[in-house]
């Protein structure tokens, strides 16, 4: 039986005479970092993810979308959910989707577009209606004692094959609608995973877990045994590195060997639903990851299953069709986090996170992220300073994402210490940050536990190292001075300092910084209320 489409189209159906790029966005190795590619060009996704529940409704977003275009957002997180997708078996609604399409090319914003379907935040609140309802047909999670979890057991094939078609359905309508390249990437699912317990306990679980681990897992374990990842190396390594029998006789039985039977299944999950739309569109998807709280959580406690970086391995293993895997971060160790997730060559992307200045530049400079995304981006103010940092590295893109591949972006922020000494493009930099934490920073939050976090760091910034005594400083709240620290003359001195931005990759010089503003020619200073950009030529003498 053919579905039946109800879509709007007005303005989205592509007209012969447009001209569309033949290029799909897409992940492209560049050095030693991977860069998404859209319209032939890097891109760098500044962007900012909306609530739940605000695409829902083209009314309440119509202001919306002004407002984000005003705090200089190049790309926003949408999200597209199963329930009003396909209200009824095989009818399919797009209006909602197309809605978004339009409202961010008006915008001249890209969207990446959320997939709440089997999982968000852990449980099938998305799913519609005709599948909340026949448990049967699409059976859930259970518990030791046999009762029913709100979330469906991921070993449920019938709930697979509807999940995946319907994602098929909807990337097909992408393709269709979108020549432009509008949508970007998707992701797939919300924070998927199992809350409460370590292991799903239905009748098909336990028939699963006293299985024979899958053959596709034993083999990817094996010939990745000597660049595993620590953690699932030590429970794999607990039981002797078996390569064959029941999941118990090669993992174990505790509940970091019942995570790693969960992250085989909702991966392999997840990545058949990847798959289904990759077959219609294949843009560049990922899974977002609910993050572990603690060292003492166990899963269970954190959605065990879901793609921490503690299984990531697993997840390789199970989802191929998954380009990279993406953590939440609300946690405070922000720096920790990002560290992690780029284990093994995975990109970096943070769909979800406060809107912190110091961590957007923490992760573009330290770890090329692809992009940065606070969450609940339609209750920020327009002059949020996200919406001033976000202005002044859109028009850096093609310079940040040039210098990024050969190596030569890095990224500074205050810790414990006033001060930092790095070294960078032949050059001892001595860094003293400023006094009071400045606009941008992220506030005192509540951490888990009720605990205060700390006060967000008074300087930060990005070096960009643009060729021989040259270098671009952006940030704020940054004394630095220099000294040699490479062969040649001893003696490293400025030479021009130029206040300046720049618009799509073009520099427009500004002031010329000398006197009182270069402490007499003795270091560059980035002051104010925001980030600034200062173009710094050095030389050196005995």
């Amino acid at each position: 039986m053919l579905a039946v489409l109800v879509c709007s189209g007005i303005g989205l159906r592509a007209q012969p005479s447009q001209t569309v790029s033949p290029d799909l966005p897409h992940l492209r190795k560049a050095g030693s970092v991977t860069q998404l590619i859209v319209d032939g060009k890097p891109f760098l996704m500044l962007a900012g993810e909306l609530h739940n529940s605000s695409a829902s409704s083209t009314e309440y977003m119509a202001p919306i979308w002004r407002k984000l275009a005003a705090m200089n957002l190049n790309t926003v997180i949408g999200t597209v959910s199963w329930e009003l997708l396909e209200p009824e078996e095989g009818k399919f609604d797009f209006r909602l989707v197309d809605d978004q399409i339009r409202e961010a090319r008006r915008h001249n914003m890209r969207l990446v577009l959320i997939w709440f379907a089997t999982w968000k935040n852990a449980n099938a609140s998305y799913v519609p209606m005709w599948v909340k309802t026949d448990l049967k047909r699409f059976p859930r999670v259970q518990s030791k004692d046999g009762t029913n979890q709100d979330s469906l057991t991921p070993l449920g094939e019938a709930s697979l094959a509807a999940d995946a078609k319907a994602f098929r359905a909807l990337m097909r309508h992408i393709r269709e609608v979108d020549p432009e390249h509008t949508v970007i990437m998707m992701q797939v699912e919300n924070e998927a995973g199992l809350l409460g317990d370590s292991r799903d306990r239905s009748p098909l679980a336990e028939k699963a877990w006293n299985s024979p681990a899958p053959s596709e897992l034993m083999s990817y374990l094996q010939k990745n045994r000597d660049r595993l990842l620590p953690e699932v190396a030590q429970v794999w390594g607990a039981q002797g590195y078996r390569t064959s029998g029941t999941w118990p006789e090669v993992f174990g039985t505790t509940p970091q060997a019942d995570e790693i039977f969960m992250a085989w299944h909702i991966g392999r999950y997840i990545g058949k639903v990847a798959e289904a739309g990759k077959a219609e569109h294949p843009i560049p998807m990922y899974a977002n990851a609910w993050l572990v709280q603690n060292e003492k959580q166990l899963p269970g406690g954190y959605p065990s299953g879901g793609p921490v970086s503690r299984v990531m391995d697993i997840w390789r293993a199970a989802a191929p069709a998954i380009d990279l895997l993406a953590p939440d971060i609300y946690l405070p160790d922000f720096k920790g986090v990002c560290a992690s997730y780029t284990r093994s060559g995975n990109p970096l992307f943070i769909p979800e996170a406060r809107a912190s200045v110091p961590n957007l530049l923490w992760a573009i400079g330290q770890h090329a992220a692809l992009g940065y995304s606070p969450f609940g981006i339609d209750s920020l103010n327009e002059d949020h300073p996200i919406g001033q940092a976000y202005q002044v590295l859109g028009g850096m893109i093609p310079i940040l994402t040039r210098y990024q591949a050969e190596g030569r972006v890095m990224a500074v922020v205050e810790g414990e210490e006033r001060s930092q000494t790095v070294r960078f493009g032949g050059y001892q930099m001595n860094i003293t940050f400023g006094g009071m934490r400045r606009p941008g920073a992220a506030p005192p939050q509540p951490a888990a536990g009720g605990a205060q976090q700390p006060a967000g760091p008074s300087g930060y910034g990005l070096i960009v190292h643009t060729g021989p005594d040259e270098f671009l400083f952006v940030g704020t709240g940054l004394n630095v001075t220099f000294a040699a620290d490479s062969p040649g003359p001893r003696i490293a001195r400025l030479g021009t300092v130029d206040e300046g931005r720049f618009e799509h990759g073009i520099w427009v010089p500004g002031r010329r910084l000398n006197g009182d503003e270069t402490g007499g020619g003795s270091r560059i200073m980035l002051r104010g209320s925001g980030l600034t950009v200062q173009k710094v030529r050095l030389y050196r003498h005995d």
